[in-house]
């Protein structure tokens, strides 16, 4: 891992308060499983991880339980109840979830990059395309929707096609640290720039790369917005066999209206039961496991 002082251009931010309410011993069973969370279960290796990833349809990277959904880190540790230490450079969990962040990046058999919110996300590619109909930035909406940093970068990489973070930052003319930083951000959030690898030798750098590169079919592929919302609701909660207010948005980066709108989508479809106002439960495979369960927020989303 880097030094301490090293800032990683794709990483974790904090997302706010975990979800309150107190889940159904059943459900928490269920996340276990799905999420692995079981030492029976824990991710050792990129196969095992891109599986992961693939059951699952997204993941963040280095979250642990203090945060609502599925994460890489927390499935490295195999048990519900972990937590990043204070110091994580001397962490052996944390250290090998960043390894295996790194060959994931590598192999680019799933999608990673720092999404929306600033989080640090795996996507399988069959996400891909309801991310992106989402929070990507088409080519026609550029002018409009990326800063003149973001879009100086961008044209560089267009160019080149692979470039190491330095020599990016020099030929986009974005010298400046903080900003260039902002101009990555901004590109990885509208889903037009990922990681492609990673190196430590001579200095720790990324090299960066364009998505529908790695990625066409799914970054190419057109889906409306209801479509999309649906489907990220859907993708939740068939691993996590309840969401409880808040928790979409929370997870995802999605608003708490869209939120809603992807699950009642899913309850006018007869995948979801709504159980009280924001929380829904599987219609099949958990079963009515939440009968008489009470959450402690009571938005409907």
């Amino acid at each position: 891992m880097p030094a301490p002082g090293d800032r990683d251009p794709a990483g974790d931010v904090p997302l706010g308060q975990a979800v309150k309410a107190q889940l159904p011993a059943e459900i928490d069973d269920y996340r276990d499983y799905h999420w692995r969370r079981e030492g029976t279960q824990q991710v050792e290796t990129a196969f095992d991880a891109e599986r992961f990833i693939e059951h699952v349809g997204f993941a963040a990277c280095l979250t642990d339980s203090r945060r609502p959904g599925p994460s890489l880190y927390v499935a490295v540790c195999g048990r519900r109840d972990a937590v990043l230490p204070r110091n994580v450079q001397k962490d052996p969990e944390a250290s090998s979830t960043w390894l295996l962040k790194d060959d994931l990046v590598k192999r680019g058999k799933v999608y990673y990059a720092k999404l929306a919110r600033g989080k640090a996300t795996f996507l399988a590619p069959r996400m891909i395309p309801y991310f992106h109909a989402i929070w990507g930035v088409r080519k026609a909406e550029e002018k409009t929707r990326l800063s003149k940093n973001a879009r100086a970068v961008l044209k560089v990489l267009r160019g080149e096609w692979e470039m190491a973070t330095s020599d990016l930052r020099d030929e986009s003319g974005v010298k400046d640290r903080a900003a260039f930083t902002r101009a990555m951000d901004e590109l990885q959030a509208a889903m037009i720039v990922v990681p492609s690898e990673v190196y430590y030798v001579p200095k720790f750098t990324y090299i960066w790369t364009l998505g529908v590169g790695k990625f066409p079919d799914q970054l190419l592929k057109r889906v409306n917005r209801e479509t999309a919302l649906r489907e990220i609701a859907r993708c939740f909660l068939a691993s996590a066999g309840m969401t409880v207010p808040g928790e979409l948005a929370r997870v995802t980066g999605l608003s708490r209206s869209d939120a809603g709108l992807g699950n009642h989508a899913l309850v006018d479809e007869g995948y979801a039961s709504r159980l009280a106002p924001g929380t829904y439960e599987l219609t099949n495979g958990v079963g009515r496991v939440a009968r008489g369960f009470q959450p402690s927020v009571t938005e409907d989303v």
